[in-house]
């Protein structure tokens, strides 16, 4: 079968890839840009016409500044209807006095952010994609991936062949594509791993988000609607098969030891993941008709919530050079322009990873002169309005 030569090939179709297919729309309009999608997963869960999440579905912590971004692609309306709205930011340390509040109101915004059901935004953003001409294979994975005069040649699963002036892979990391073309990553571990889970809690959460620093490792609680909220719990000591093994009831009872009483009893959580975490970035985020995008490029610790914001600030980011290098008559995929893109995303990628990484790092030394310096820290951050509105605005993502 001859190749499909299209301008754009974005080899994975969820969150990260279908934000920047939606994001591509005016160009493809004005330009008449071919783009492909490859999805490995079948996307029926995503187009079906009834919408019930389950008390387990999981969701992401969606910044200010990304909320801007689905209100340009013309998706936030219908994001928002199951968007739960953080009203307030609340940062402690387990036996420590001193925290820190980052209010909306004091930023005279009705939210800091929004936590929105992974699926649901799935759902909008796939939607938003069914007027578009774009190409869909679905399902199906790249089984190889080439480099040619003028781009990349890929080999599907489903028998197709494209050559593609353009291909991004935003597909997780998962797939092994970017080592195939010998990018390799820096991996630095934390030594933990990230309990995930949701739980109904016995008071209202009031829109208060929860970053909370034991010498386990750090907790985070994000509000969901009802009297529920999406834990992620890190731990530093216990082994994985450990906290897994658990009963429902003896999580419930060390959740509440190490969070407190704030949110009142903690009454049911519901099914529990754990994974390694470690601090992971790609060598090449960009090559000659080739970017890296989302978890392919850089994975985060999930506690500062900068992950999915990070990735689509790239999606909006490189839809701009591709509209700034189309005016100029540059080749789509050419490394001038995405030499111009990578320049754009390297401080905003470094100074958020600096941000999350020193975080967590901080609040990792056990030491008692160190969790003295902390605590005055984080009252100090309640007075010191200057630097409480740097943190704010790189928490909402409006400062890179």
């Amino acid at each position: 079968m001859p190749p499909n030569r299209v301008d754009i090939a974005i080899v994975g179709g969820g969150l990260v890839g279908a934000s920047l297919a939606c994001a591509l729309a005016p160009l493809i309009e004005r330009h008449g840009l071919r783009v492909a999608v490859i999805e490995a997963a079948p996307l029926n869960a995503t187009q079906a016409t009834t919408y019930q999440p389950s008390f387990d579905a999981r969701s992401s912590a969606i910044a200010q500044g990304s909320r801007r971004h689905f209100e340009r692609l013309g998706v936030w309306a219908s994001m928002a209807e199951r968007a739960t709205p953080i009203r307030q930011i609340h940062v402690s340390e387990r036996g420590r006095f001193g925290a820190t509040r980052l209010t909306a109101d004091e930023f005279h915004l009705d939210a800091l952010g929004y936590v929105i059901p992974n699926a649901w935004m799935g759902r909008v953003l796939h939607a938003g994609l069914e007027s578009l001409p774009l190409t869909w294979h679905c399902p199906a994975r790249v089984e190889d991936i080439a480099p040619i005069d003028d781009g990349h040649r890929l080999t599907l699963s489903d028998g197709a062949c494209l050559e593609a002036g353009l291909t991004v892979l935003a597909d997780g990391g998962r797939s092994g594509l970017k080592e195939r073309l010998g990018i390799d990553s820096q991996a630095q571990s934390y030594e933990q791993h990230a309990l995930i889970a949701n739980v109904e809690i016995g008071r209202d959460h009031a829109g208060v988000a929860y970053e909370r620093f034991s010498s386990q490792g750090p907790m985070a609680l994000l509000p969901l609607a009802g009297r529920r909220m999406a834990l992620v719990w890190t731990h530093a000591k216990a082994p994985r098969e450990e906290t897994l093994g658990w009963s429902d009831s003896e999580c419930l009872r060390r959740l509440q030891n190490a969070f407190g009483d704030r949110l009142g009893r903690f009454r049911r959580i519901g099914h529990r993941d754990a994974y390694p975490l470690s601090l992971v970035t790609a060598n090449e985020s960009v090559r000659p008709h080739l970017a890296i995008m989302g978890n392919a490029a850089h994975s985060l610790h999930p506690v500062a919530g900068q992950g999915f914001n990070l990735a689509l600030r790239g999606v909006m980011d490189l839809v701009t050079a591709l509209e700034t290098g189309l005016a100029r008559g540059q080749a789509i995929g050419g490394a001038s322009l995405l030499g111009d893109f990578e320049a754009r995303r390297a401080a905003d990628r470094r100074n958020v990873i600096r941000f999350s990484d020193g975080l967590i790092r901080l609040f990792g030394i056990e030491h008692a002169a160190f969790s003295h310096l902390r605590a005055a820290g984080l009252v100090g951050l309640n007075i010191v309005s200057p630097l409480r509105r740097t943190l704010a605005r790189r928490a909402m993502g409006l400062e890179r």
